[in-house]
């Protein structure tokens, strides 16, 4: 019964941590069928190639143009949303260690396990709310051109 526990605990603790990284989803363009959707699985980030990760616009800031009022700009959103992250994060761990603990029962009061359940996905919420807010607010940052030369910058890596 304990390693089961452990188990979900893990696997609540991982899925939260795995969507938690600021652009996890975000990270990597999708591939063409991932684009189309291909006929086997749907695209895993839909609005991938909408927005862009601190991290593209930080490795291809002199080929951007980036002045120092935009530097400025997007330093202080990530660092900002950083904050938030590590705080609901760990709201998440512990909405999700509470969980594993109540479905450790041999017979689990459902309506308890659901509002448990509720707080979770809450947490799940807050936390790509704010991950989206971040990338709305690099791409706000930036000029149609500079978004445009990002785009191509993508495609070629």
């Amino acid at each position: 019964m304990r390693r089961t526990s452990l188990l979900v605990t893990a696997l609540v603790v991982m899925s939260a941590i795995s969507g938690a990284a600021p652009t996890a989803a975000a990270q990597k363009p999708p591939t063409a069928g991932e684009e189309r959707g291909g006929p086997e699985q749907p695209p895993k980030d839909p609005f991938a190639r909408l927005l862009f990760p601190p991290e593209l616009i930080m490795q291809h800031q002199s080929e951007l143009g980036l002045t120092d009022a935009q530097r400025s700009t997007l330093m202080t959103a990530v660092q900002q949303a950083q904050g938030k992250f590590v705080e609901t994060q760990f709201k998440l761990a512990g909405e999700g260690e509470k969980l594993a603990r109540l479905l450790q029962a041999s017979s689990i009061d459902e309506s308890q396990a659901l509002e448990q359940v509720d707080r979770v996905l809450s947490a799940e919420r807050e936390l790509k709310r704010a991950q989206v807010g971040l990338l709305v607010r690099l791409k706000n940052a930036l000029t149609t051109q500079q978004q445009a030369k990002l785009m191509q910058l993508r495609q070629k890596e």
